[in-house]
């Protein structure tokens, strides 16, 4: 066989490699030749949330919300400095600033943005969820809003592009683990919703006065049309 031959073989195997390869594993990878898919999710990405900044999310917090931001800086928590109208039901864990949602298979690391202005929030995005600087303390009596990206089916999980992805397969009684502080507090998920691009989140008050968690994200995963909001309630001592 000569030179010529051999190239030609190789070739020839080269593209039933790729061609196997890509029947195989087509779920994972077609997004790579939706090109309309891929500039629209890089135009996202670099902007996820235009509509947020410190003014239009100032309807998702109560009654905890004050005139700064300064007060979710730290990004050790102290859970145990305001007050709470009943005891969290908690567990003890070793990991630290986390979130847990074992129904979609997630465990992120929890970001305490030192800022609400948007480069610095698209910025905390790529390292994990973020916690939306104003809200309350894992544990405490009033409402925590956790920003996360999302991406559609096949995107590749690099950095945390695709944490929230699922969020629309939650159901009501689902849980949802913040560990902080040495602690594991449980949030159940009570009901999720759809919103427009840039309007409040419906607040959601628990009857028993007990903390409220909202997850959000861009809604279709990875475009930036609309909201999915998911409500959990902090699950407490009886």
């Amino acid at each position: 066989m000569d030179k010529k031959q051999f190239t030609k073989l190789a070739k020839i195997a080269a593209t039933l490699y790729v061609a196997s390869f890509l029947i195989i594993n087509w779920d994972e990878v077609s997004w790579i030749f939706n090109y309309r898919e891929v500039y629209g999710l890089t135009q996202d990405f670099f902007n996820p949330y235009p509509s947020i900044d410190e003014t239009s999310m100032a309807g998702y917090f109560y009654p905890n919300r004050s005139s700064t931001v300064s007060a979710a800086t730290t990004t050790t928590p102290n859970t145990e400095s305001q007050t709470q109208t009943a005891t969290p039901k908690t567990t003890t864990t070793t990991k630290q600033n986390m979130l847990e949602i074992p129904a979609i298979g997630i465990e992120a690391p929890i970001v305490f943005s030192q800022s609400a202005d948007k480069t610095a929030i698209t910025n905390d995005l790529n390292k994990g969820v973020v916690f939306y600087p104003g809200s309350v303390y894992p544990g405490q009596q009033g409402q925590i809003v956790i920003l996360g990206h999302s991406a559609p089916a096949g995107w590749p999980k690099t950095k945390y592009e695709w944490v929230f992805s699922d969020l629309e397969d939650l159901k009501p009684g689902d849980l949802i683990h913040i560990d902080s502080n040495g602690k594991q507090y449980t949030y159940i998920v009570r009901k999720t919703e759809i919103i427009a691009r840039g309007a409040d989140v419906p607040a959601y008050e628990s009857a028993s006065g007990n903390g409220v968690l909202t997850l959000i994200s861009c809604w279709p995963p990875g475009r930036d049309y609309q909201r999915i909001a998911v409500q959990a309630e902090l699950v407490t001592e009886q």
